[in-house]
C-alpha cells in the first residue's frame, strides 16, 4: 500500500481527499501541529510538523512514496490587512521551504510532489467575451497581490524538480462544496428564499467540483506523465448570476427571490478581496483534458445537482 504524506490534510480539500485516497487503497499521513492528534481509521496517521519554527518528523518521509502540499491560509477568511497578507503568503512559501528542506536533508524514497496553487495567478479577463477561450498555463501571472502570492508559492517548490522528483502543481478554481469555501457561502441566504448575485452577476467564474478535484489529485499520483503546472477548472465557466440562480433553482426550486449586492457595497464590507468577487476569470481546462483526465461535473448544472443530492 502506497503512502501519501499531506500538508494542509485538515482543509476543505485535504479532508475530502483523504476519503478519496483511503477508498482508493492508500494510506494517509497528514502532517498536523498537535502532536497528540490519531485518527480511528488505521489507514489515517498524523505526523507533527511546525511550519512557524520549520519543524517536522523527519521519519516521516521515509514513509511517504508522495507528497501533496495543500497548506496555505484561507485567502478569503480575513480582511486583506498587511498583516494578514503576510498570513496568507508566509503559510504557503513557509510550508513549501519546510518540505523541501527535510527532502533534501534526509533519506526518504518519495516519487512526485504535487503542490496546489490558485487560479488566482490569472488576472482579470481583458473582454469575457472575446476571452472566451480562457487563460492557459502558458500566461504570464497578474501584478495584484493574488498574482503575485501564487508566484512566490510555486515558486517555492520549483527545487523539488531539481531534485528528480516529478512535480505537478495544480491551480485551483473555486471548489463547490456543500462542506465550507465560496459555494456554502452562497448557499446561506438560500436557507431565507433570498438568492444573492454580487454585483452585476456577469463576471465570470472558473469553478470545479469537490470531487473532481480530488480525483486529479490522484490523477496526478498515479499518471506519471503528468508534469509542470495545470489549471484544475471545470470545463464549462459560468457567470455569478447562472451559478446563484442554478444553485437557487436546484435548493429551492421556485421559491426564492434574486438580490443583486450592489458593487460598492461589496467594495465596503470586503474591502480589497471584492476585487477576486467582482473579477472575470475564464480559465482553460483544456491541457488537463489532454492529458486524459475526464470529469465527473463538467457542467454547472451537473455539479450543483450532485451537491444538492448529497446534502440531502
Amino acid at each position: 500500500m502506497s503512502a501519501v504524506l499531506i500538508s494542509g490534510g485538515t482543509g476543505l480539500i485535504g479532508t475530502k481527499l483523504t476519503t478519496h485516497l483511503i477508498e482508493n487503497n492508500y494510506e494517509v499521513i497528514i502532517l498536523s501541529r498537535n502532536k497528540n492528534k490519531s485518527s480511528p481509521n488505521p489507514k489515517i496517521t498524523y505526523s507533527f510538523w511546525d511550519v512557524k519554527n520549520q519543524l517536522i518528523d523527519v521519519d516521516v518521509l521515509k514513509k511517504a512514496d508522495y507528497i501533496i502540499n495543500l497548506a496555505g491560509a484561507g485567502v478569503m477568511d480575513k480582511k486583506w490587512t498587511e498583516e494578514y497578507k503576510k498570513v496568507i503568503i508566509e503559510s504557503r512559501t513557509k510550508s513549501g521551504e519546510l518540505l523541501i528542506k527535510a527532502l533534501k536533508e534526509n533519506t526518504h524514497h518519495v516519487k512526485s510532489f504535487i503542490s496546489a496553487s490558485a487560479i488566482g495567478w490569472y488576472g482579470a479577463d481583458a473582454d469575457p467575451l472575446l476571452h472566451k477561450d480562457g487563460f492557459t498555463e502558458m500566461d504570464p501571472p497578474d501584478k495584484n497581490f493574488l498574482g503575485e502570492s501564487c508566484v512566490l508559492w510555486e515558486n517555492r517548490v520549483d527545487p523539488v524538480a531539481e531534485m528528480g522528483i516529478r512535480l505537478v502543481k495544480l491551480r485551483t478554481g473555486i471548489v463547490l462544496s456543500n462542506d465550507g469555501g465560496a459555494f456554502k457561502e452562497f448557499k446561506f441566504p438560500l436557507r431565507f428564499g433570498v438568492a444573492v448575485i454580487l454585483g452585476s452577476g456577469k463576471q465570470i467564474l472558473s469553478w470545479i467540483h469537490i470531487d473532481d478535484i480530488c480525483r486529479m489529485y490522484i490523477e496526478a499520483i498515479e499518471n506519471k506523465e503528468l508534469n509542470g503546472v495545470y489549471n484544475a477548472v471545470a470545463p464549462w465557466p459560468v457567470s455569478n448570476k447562472k451559478l446563484i440562480l442554478e444553485t437557487a433553482e436546484k435548493f429551492r426550486n421556485k421559491f426564492y427571490i434574486p438580490i443583486h449586492v450592489p458593487t460598492f457595497i461589496l467594495k465596503l464590507f470586503l474591502g480589497k478581496r471584492s476585487v477576486e468577487i467582482l473579477k472575470s476569470a475564464t480559465v482553460s481546462d483544456k491541457k488537463i483534458k489532454s492529458m486524459g483526465f475526464t470529469f465527473l461535473y463538467p457542467t454547472i448544472e451537473s455539479a450543483v445537482e450532485e451537491l444538492v443530492i448529497s446534502s440531502k
